[in-house]
């Protein structure tokens, strides 16, 4: 049987395109990419969360996140010094929704919301962790 080998991207539609790429390289430490033109316009901008893996961020966003109970909930990234990463989103001006503590998967987690109210999980996973357990 086929399988997938890894998630390539995740696409968001953004109202303010500027407050975006301050808040995810800032604050959360992406790179630049690069950007997808359509009938001569910028339409995609691409930010690297780490290698071979991209956040998608499309202008025109209403800026309105799903509400709770929808679809999307959130998306989490792992960290490696959760801590360290905490004082990086902090030094760029922008406070957490939930601060570190102790998952009940046995990892650290802290939360964060985004210039367009999405949700993002920050997880330190330990050695332990059921995610690589399993």
């Amino acid at each position: 049987m086929a399988k997938i080998t890894a998630i390539g991207h995740l696409g968001f539609n953004v109202k303010d395109m500027d407050e975006t790429i301050k808040f995810y390289t800032k604050a959360l430490g992406f790179k630049y990419g690069f950007t997808i033109e359509k009938d001569g316009k910028p339409w995609i901008e691409y930010y690297k969360a780490c290698d071979n893996q991209f956040f998608e961020f499309f202008y025109g966003g209403s800026g309105d996140a799903p509400a709770a109970g929808q679809s999307y909930a959130h998306v989490c990234l792992e960290v490696d010094d959760m801590e360290a990463y905490v004082k990086q989103i902090e030094a760029a001006g922008y406070e957490l929704d939930i601060r570190p503590k102790m998952g009940g998967d046995g990892n650290i987690q802290a939360w964060v919301v985004d210039p367009d109210g999405n949700r993002i999980e920050l997880m330190q996973m330990s050695p332990t962790s059921k995610q690589r357990t399993c």
